[in-house]
């Protein structure tokens, strides 16, 4: 897959937690636990929908977390349409919502 994110979140030989860092979607600082995806870390920081239908402006977010339904897009460092669900959150990545 083009642009492939790899996880580590764990980091030296004794298997402790990389710490945490944050992201930014709509330019709000949302704090990530190292591996979670985008949208598990939107949802813990209670942001539950980040885009709305387009024929009844009815909200969506996280649905089938598993990459199937597209209710979780967003656009993530200036590439549309990716599902939340399946990318790993890297420090530095900033997230539009729609």
């Amino acid at each position: 897959m083009a642009g492939e994110r790899s996880g580590g979140g764990i980091s030296g030989e004794d298997a402790r937690p990389a710490p945490g860092f944050d992201i930014a979607v709509d330019g709000r600082p949302v704090p990530v636990v190292p591996g979670q995806s985008i949208a598990a870390a939107m949802h813990a920081a209670g942001i539950r929908a980040w885009r709305v239908t387009r024929f009844d402006g009815r909200p969506r977010g996280l649905f089938c977390g598993i990459g199937v339904c597209f209710d979780c897009l967003i656009t993530l460092n200036g590439v549309p349409s990716l599902r939340a669900c399946v990318i790993e959150a890297r420090p530095g990545d900033e997230v539009t919502t729609t």
